[in-house]
């Protein structure tokens, strides 16, 4: 088997120069390096990345955890973690924890064992906050809170509910209905701070409507994989007595575009009698039938940030658990004294979400 000394030999040049390329580091002359490079290639060199990740206490892996990759919005983030991570020289490993019951566990069990770098969580979890704290590991919580002193990244909810809500005010909607998930996941007891801060757009968009006495109805189309459940809320949606009749639905992606669907099949007139808006802007939005007017979160600026974070907490630069993205410009949000009614902690990075006009609202 080809090791270091053998490539040394090869090269003519000392052991410790070997590694300084094979490790990236160090001062290497570009002479010196190409011909450790050529010695690599002749000699068909593979170096082992188990020593020396070991040697730099790195494992160059980060565990993504979601709930199903089946639904398109954690299918779009978790391709694009891949993607942006990939860029920065780190592997992933993928747990959906509706296929995998134990996966949530094992992933942590891997973190503690340094067998990962960091996890970025993006899935229910039932455990109390000092439970993430304990692992002494970088964890990333994307789109929920875990608990203080972990760092919290994902859209501006309150932003794309109040978004929604002026749209369907200005276009004369009188009853909205919206479908999603359990309700017992977004509120206990009334009290509006949650691990979860999707709920908040449905919170501004329920007070904002309340205030110009517009209907609000909220519709539970079971878990997030559930898509039969989504289909099975659309038709109850459109089986309405006339003077019971919704004119206006919110949804993501899933129930908006089975809602265009429900729509053409039974003759009703999109927008003129029912208006659609959709909440995510995944590749489903474009495949309804129909452009779906939609309040698109930003990929990439999700992904990039869940990647920075990381990239810091790993060299022990965020332990703090606060997110800082090094950007002035004032487009990322982080507690917003503003948002502050709807749960915004202090250690959340907020991105802005974007309305895209389509042919499912008037205006």
């Amino acid at each position: 088997m080809v090791g270091m000394r053998d490539v040394a030999k090869q090269a003519g040049v000392s052991l410790s120069t070997v590694s300084l390329v094979v490790n990236g580091t160090g001062y290497v002359s570009d002479d010196m390096r190409d011909r450790v490079q050529r010695a690599m290639e002749s000699l068909h060199y593979v170096p082992n990345d188990l020593a020396r990740n070991f040697s730099q206490n790195r494992a160059n892996t980060i565990g993504i955890i979601v709930p199903t990759i089946r639904h398109p919005f954690f299918a779009t983030l978790t391709a694009g973690l891949q993607h942006v991570l990939a860029g920065k020289g780190l592997q992933t490993l993928l747990c959906s924890t509706a296929d995998a019951a134990h996966g949530e566990a094992a992933y942590v069990d891997m973190l503690r064992r340094r067998l990962m770098d960091g996890i970025v969580m993006g899935a229910h979890t039932e455990h109390a906050p000092d439970y993430w704290t304990s692992i002494h590991r970088p964890v990333i919580a994307f789109d929920r809170t875990l608990g203080e002193g972990i760092p919290s990244i994902g859209s501006d909810h309150v932003q794309g509910g109040q978004m929604i809500a002026d749209l369907l005010i200005r276009t004369g909607a009188r009853h909205v209905a919206v479908i999603g998930g359990p309700h017992t996941q977004f509120k206990e007891d009334d009290d509006v701070r949650t691990t979860f801060p999707t709920v908040r757009y449905h919170l501004v968009l329920e007070h904002e409507l309340a205030k110009v006495g517009v209907r609000y109805e909220y519709i539970e189309a079971g878990e997030v994989m559930d898509f039969s459940g989504y289909a099975a809320a659309v038709r109850s949606v459109f089986d309405r007595a006339p003077d019971d009749a919704v004119d206006a639905v919110v949804s993501s992606d899933i129930g908006a575009a089975l809602c265009v669907r429900e729509a053409i099949r039974r003759g009703v007139n999109v927008p003129d009698d029912m208006q659609i808006v959709a909440y995510d802007g995944t590749y489903l939005a474009d495949m309804a039938g129909m452009p779906l007017t939609v309040v698109r979160q930003d990929f990439q600026a999700l992904t990039s940030s869940v990647a920075d974070c990381m990239m810091r907490l790993i060299d022990g630069k965020a332990g703090d658990g606060s997110v800082d993205d090094g950007d002035d410009s004032g487009d990322a949000v982080s507690a917003v004294s503003s948002h502050g009614a709807f749960g915004i902690g202090e250690a959340e990075h907020l991105i802005p979400v974007s309305l895209i006009a389509g042919a499912t609202t008037r205006e």
